[in-house]
């Protein structure tokens, strides 16, 4: 018995750690800010009269920021699917112009690149159980899709042979892969680490160029500048979850002349029938009961969250009534028993819809 009293004291003080160990079900909201890397790179710009610049322009950019907010509806079952909105901005470092005379290094006098991005994400929470510190550790993975702008604003570059400017504006197709992982401070709350890999399709910005020196000297080009758009960033964030399952409230007894004596019985998913362990807790609740003297036997069915609440009431009570008859054929009268079933209405473990849980699929024999 005191084994018993042990477990069952277990598992009323995991109730929170339980709640906090779920996977997201519902509403939430994230944001994220950090450090954004915009791969460099060189094209072959298509300007208008050609052959005065030749060869490639390339544009190096520092390292800038990037940030991110979200919302987004967890599954319970670890997805989950969000609505993004991203900004990134990186300033033009340097970069190179080639001349009929050969490639020759520029210095770019000015310009930012920012990027706007609306995304659509699917993550799915990897469910660890790692909880170093108290503090819950889940690890997730995702990926989406959607539409970024391109704002090159007042880029130059100038080389010995030439110019070049671009100040444009390109709307693209995006796409991301991320990783990261949660830290679960309370249930509700969780600070994030993740890196994500940000592209799209090659932005087309209108360029103009300026022969220097030379028999074109101020000759003034136009044209077609298209290179590639592929990001990486760090980012630090916190998330906040609005459907956190609480544990139920557990009444106060009600005074009685001697200490209760709990005894639970539990089944396999969706079944009714008693497995020879449950039958040995009944016949050691029987030999209690008609030792102690109770004055009233209470036999109470439980169900998970799984199906619907009338199904899982009618299982319910059927799973008292299987340990009911079973007390009867250990000679205890059935006039001496309350019988009654609460469905899925006061778990042992509180959990989401839909998830199944060993601890809620019970019966509870009190002798009180």
């Amino acid at each position: 018995m005191s084994l018993k009293k042990a477990l069952m004291a277990a598992t009323v003080l995991s109730l929170p750690v339980a709640a906090q160990a779920q996977p997201i079900s519902g509403l939430y909201l994230g944001a994220g800010v950090g450090a954004n890397y915009r791969e460099n790179n060189s094209v072959n710009p298509r300007l208008s009269p050609s052959g005065i610049l030749t060869g490639q322009v390339g544009l190096d950019t520092d390292w800038g920021w990037a940030g991110v907010a979200s919302i987004g509806w967890g599954f319970g079952n670890g997805l989950r699917a969000e609505l993004e909105a991203n900004i990134r901005q990186n300033t033009v470092s340097s970069g190179t112009i080639a001349t009929p005379t050969g490639t020759r290094n520029a210095t770019a006098t000015g310009g930012q690149i920012y990027q706007y991005g609306l995304m659509g994400n699917v993550f799915y929470d990897i469910q660890t159980g790692w909880r170093p510190g108290g503090v819950g550790i889940t690890p997730y993975v995702g990926g989406g899709i959607g539409v970024v702008q391109s704002n090159w604003r007042s880029v130059r570059g100038s080389g010995n042979g030439g110019m070049i400017t671009i100040d444009d504006t390109a709307n693209n197709f995006a796409y991301q892969a991320i990783g990261g992982v949660a830290f679960g401070i309370t249930p509700a709350l969780a600070l994030t680490l993740e890196y994500r890999f940000f592209g799209s399709t090659q932005p087309d910005m209108g360029i103009r160029g300026q022969a220097v020196g030379g028999p074109n000297n101020g000759r003034v080009l136009q044209g077609r500048y298209d290179g590639d758009n592929l990001n990486q960033s760090v980012l630090a964030g916190i998330r906040y979850a609005f459907n956190v399952p609480t544990p139920a409230p557990v009444a106060a007894p009600a005074p009685a002349p001697a200490p209760a004596r709990t005894f639970l019985v539990f089944f396999d998913w969706d079944r009714a029938d008693l497995t020879d362990r449950a039958r040995q807790i009944i016949a050691e609740a029987a030999t209690n009961a008609r030792t102690v003297r109770s004055t009233r036997i209470e036999v109470s069915g439980h169900a998970d969250r799984t199906g619907s609440a009338a199904y899982n009431q009618r299982l319910s009570v059927r799973r008292a009534e299987a340990v009911a008859a079973e007390l009867v054929r250990r000679g205890i009268a059935r006039n001496e028993m309350t019988i009654q079933g609460f469905g899925f209405d006061r778990p042992l473990v509180p959990t989401a819809m839909g998830v199944r849980e060993p601890q809620n699929r019970r019966v509870e024999i009190v002798l009180r």
